[in-house]
């Protein structure tokens, strides 16, 4: 029987463009084992992946300084135990690189020298297929599957979302009507959408649709939260805290949802609820949305610091989309049925 590794430790978006990697590899070889190392803050997510076996924890943050050592040294001795066939590091850094080497799989997988973050991660592989010209994070990651003598394209999200009692009373709360998602925080500071101009579009939805909005936060973003409900006057209100599988089950309830390029947008994506996307620093055709009818709104083009942390600029080109441009988009996508 054939056994793989997939090696993708985070972030929480780049984990969820794994996942049809993960299903087109199950697709091809259904009697395989495949096991998937993650950063232990994803093991929510990768546990609703049915195509997975095992799902292996390593926190990248002890990798370093010998915290965790000897619990890291235990794992890799019982993974070089299952004898895999491939590990494929979907992550391109020298740690996800050197773990999918001390594995001792017959062949280690990842991407060529110029597809790689850290471009030194090659010398762990054994096997670099190029992707060519896919753009997309999904479809690069679908192009290592040619080391293992697979051409598969299909984007597939299996996933089994757990019921959930904050779900329930999410959904109960908001019908018949339905609810807008807004999701306004991200990690980076150039990436986050005013509050208020987030608040007016929540206002307007409401006005023309009769959709209340349920504003989304993560750690140490709820004053923003707060911030887009206030703005909204009474259109919107503050999610309860939620977990990743909570996040999902209430994504997949919702006539769409609003973001930036941030992991709780893929989720809202995997589970298919009806995006619109807005984009600064970011490129929508490598880290936005895969489904045809989706919208990304796209500042990169002006953009003076594309890919980097924090903008060069008194004013993040994210801030020119104006109301109106987003209004304008949810009136497309809630037009459109798929």
């Amino acid at each position: 029987m054939s056994s793989f590794l997939i090696v993708r430790l985070g972030s929480l978006g780049d984990v969820v463009h794994a996942i049809p990697f993960a299903a087109a590899l199950r697709a091809e070889f259904p009697h395989a084992r495949i096991d998937w190392m993650v950063d232990p803050r994803y093991l929510d997510l990768v546990d609703m992946v049915r195509a997975i076996d095992r799902r292996v924890p390593v926190d990248p943050r002890r990798l370093l300084g010998g915290r965790g050592g000897a619990g890291l040294l235990r794992t890799l001795r019982e993974l070089r135990r299952e004898h895999y066939d491939a590990a494929f590091d979907l992550q391109g850094l020298l740690k996800s690189a050197a773990l999918a080497r001390a594995v001792g799989a017959h062949r280690v997988v990842g991407f060529p020298r110029q597809h790689l973050r850290e471009p030194l991660a090659r010398v762990f592989y054994s096997v670099a297929p190029d992707p060519g010209q896919a753009a997309h994070v999904i479809d690069k990651n679908l192009k290592l599957l040619a080391a293992v003598g697979v051409e598969h394209r299909r984007v597939r999200f299996p996933l089994a979302i757990p019921a959930s009692p904050t779900v329930d009373s999410v959904v109960q709360r908001f019908a018949p009507n339905g609810f807008v998602l807004i999701n306004p925080g991200a990690a980076w500071p150039n990436k986050r959408w005013p509050a208020a101009c987030f608040g007016a579009v929540a206002a307007a939805i409401h006005a023309t649709y009769g959709m209340r909005s349920l504003v989304l936060w993560g750690p140490g973003e709820k004053p923003l939260a707060h911030d887009v409900a206030d703005a909204a006057a009474g259109a919107a209100e503050v999610s309860p805290p939620t977990t990743i599988p909570e996040l999902a089950g209430i994504a997949h309830a919702a006539r769409l949802m609003i973001s930036g390029d941030t992991g709780p947008m893929h989720v809202a994506g995997a589970v298919g609820t009806p995006l619109v996307t807005l984009f600064g620093p970011t490129r929508p055709d490598r880290n936005g949305p895969w489904a045809l009818y989706d919208a990304a709104i796209s500042r990169v083009d002006r953009c003076a610091c594309v890919y980097e942390r924090r903008c060069r600029l008194d004013v993040p080109c994210i801030n020119d989309i104006g109301v109106d441009e987003v209004l304008a988009a949810v009136e497309r996508r809630l037009g459109v049925h798929g």
